[in-house]
């Protein structure tokens, strides 16, 4: 992209352009003081006209800027370019580049997610605002400043390109879970798929059908289609990035109800419009997917995504019925609309049995009982695992995708097993996200045996259940924990 682009510089709180910058703003610092700006960070400014013909948006760093943490630091690029994004749209640019401060990375994903547009309106301003942007670094070859996006223990490098990418996931993220129901089955979910991947190297996926989960016997996932016309599927992907190709991978699973309307544990109908987003973890894990195959970072990946309906009708699985799971866990279903954790439980089962991963994270809009506990602040994590919440924590604070830790405790299993089955999809309402979590883990194959943790450390899988929903700073749906999820695999040591 060349210089003639409208661009975007940060500015210290007397108007002074940022370092990086300074060559392309030599007229800021006076335009800034005429149009006489505070020193409050955010503050933006817009010129015409700079240099002749050059759009020109500027944005206060604030005071103290310079002595941030370097996750502040990161989170000061991010903000900044998403906002001057914003300003630079507002203003007519569709060309235009972007001040990297201190974090190329973080000013890349920033702008990215501003960037982004979904409507499926007709008149020409709607339309308008789809129109793609093209967006650029301000200044050539700016190398990571900050540490931890250095190359270091075989990681990737951190860089403008790599935030594009981190951005764009969450994007893909965001438009799988805006888009309707309607128009997002569990059938068009696996095509979008596979084309969204055609063309990545080290990368096979297969979509099963109803007869391949019967074969193995998954009556827990099977039984949330039940109501449903539209067939199951259960998409399957793999991708071999490391150099030994009999590494242990990591796996992922994604809860995919891309409608839930409740079942007979009908849902209200106001805002069950939203419930097209019922797939969140199904569009977080398959755009992490995208972005690590993308980047070709050097991990084995398996991806398991359950992707069905969850409606009423004559055929619907019905409160009080049994069913059983791929690992022979026979359930009680209480609420027809506690249907996520059935889906994911075979899907579970399935990913740690088969591949054997050294981690498994699964990712869900699973309970409302998290939004009451956290609001939209933070996801919820349950492991089993300190250094796995490590891991995911500092790739959450690296992103600003933030998580907290929640109880995994055996204690609140006597929630959910008090019938005549091992096991009741549901525990009442206090600890509701606890009971959740601690009904997945019952289907963790190799964390316990018979109910029991396993005594063996060493020969434990690391499991977490992260917990997502809600949203930090973006518009609509918010595609969350796609990024610490990228992140996470970045860090990930085999």
């Amino acid at each position: 992209m060349s210089t003639s682009a409208d661009y975007y510089v940060a500015v210290q709180s007397d108007g002074t352009p940022s370092t990086s910058s300074a060559s392309f703003a030599s007229e800021i610092p006076q335009l800034w003081k005429t149009s006489r700006a505070t020193e409050k960070a955010g503050e933006t400014r817009t010129f015409y006209g700079v240099g002749g013909d050059k759009t020109v948006v500027a944005v206060g760093l604030g005071k103290g800027s310079s002595s941030k943490s370097e996750d502040a630091l990161k989170e000061q690029a991010r903000k900044t370019a998403a906002i001057a994004t914003h300003a630079l749209k507002a203003a007519g640019s569709k060309n235009f580049l972007i001040d990297p401060l201190s974090s190329p990375h973080s000013a890349a994903v920033g702008s990215t997610l501003a960037s982004f547009a979904w409507n499926l309106k007709t008149t020409s301003a709607a339309k308008a605002k789809l129109e793609p942007v093209e967006i650029g670094l301000l200044g050539e070859n700016v190398k990571p400043q900050l540490e931890s996006e250095q190359s270091q223990d075989g990681r990737i490098e951190l860089d403008w390109e790599t935030g594009k990418v981190y951005g764009e996931a969450q994007n893909m993220a965001r438009l799988l879970k805006e888009t309707p129901a309607n128009r997002m089955t569990p059938t068009i979910f696996c095509d979008y798929a596979k084309k969204k991947f055609e063309g990545i190297a080290n990368v096979t996926m297969e979509a099963h059908d109803l007869a391949w989960a019967e074969e193995r016997k998954m009556g827990s996932f099977i039984s949330v289609s039940r109501g449903s016309d539209e067939p199951l599927r259960f998409l399957e992907l793999h991708y071999k990035g490391a150099k030994d190709q009999n590494e242990k991978p990591i796996a992922f699973v994604g809860k995919g109800i891309t409608f839930d309307s409740g079942g007979i544990s009908l849902k209200p109908g106001a805002a069950m419009k939203e419930m097209r987003a019922d797939m969140g973890g199904a569009a977080c894990t398959l755009s992490a997917a995208w972005a690590i195959a993308k980047l070709q970072m050097p991990v084995n990946l398996v991806l398991c995504i359950p992707l069905t309906e969850n409606m009423p009708s004559g055929k619907a699985t019905k409160p009080g019925d049994v069913v059983v799971a791929s690992n022979g866990v026979t359930i009680e279903v209480d609420n027809t609309d506690a249907e996520g954790r059935l889906a994911l439980a075979d899907a579970l089962y399935y990913a740690s049995s088969q591949f054997k991963p050294s981690t498994i994270i699964d990712v869900a809009t699973l309970t409302g009982a998290m939004m009451i506990a956290l609001g939209n602040q933070f996801s919820g994590v349950f492991t089993n695992s300190d250094s796995l919440w490590s891991e995911i924590d500092t790739a959450g604070k690296s992103e600003l995708d933030r998580v907290w830790r929640m109880p995994l405790d055996e204690g609140y299993t006597s929630q959910i097993a008090g019938t005549g089955m091992d096991l009741c999809n549901t525990g009442g309402r206090l600890g509701g996200a606890c009971t959740a979590a601690i009904f997945l883990k019952r289907f963790v194959d190799g964390l316990i045996v018979d109910g029991s943790d396993n005594e063996n450390q060493e020969d434990l899988i690391r499991w977490a259940h992260i917990d997502s929903d809600g949203g930090y700073n973006l518009a609509g749906m918010t595609g969350r924990s796609t990024r610490v999820l990228i992140e996470f695999a970045r860090r990930h040591k085999a």
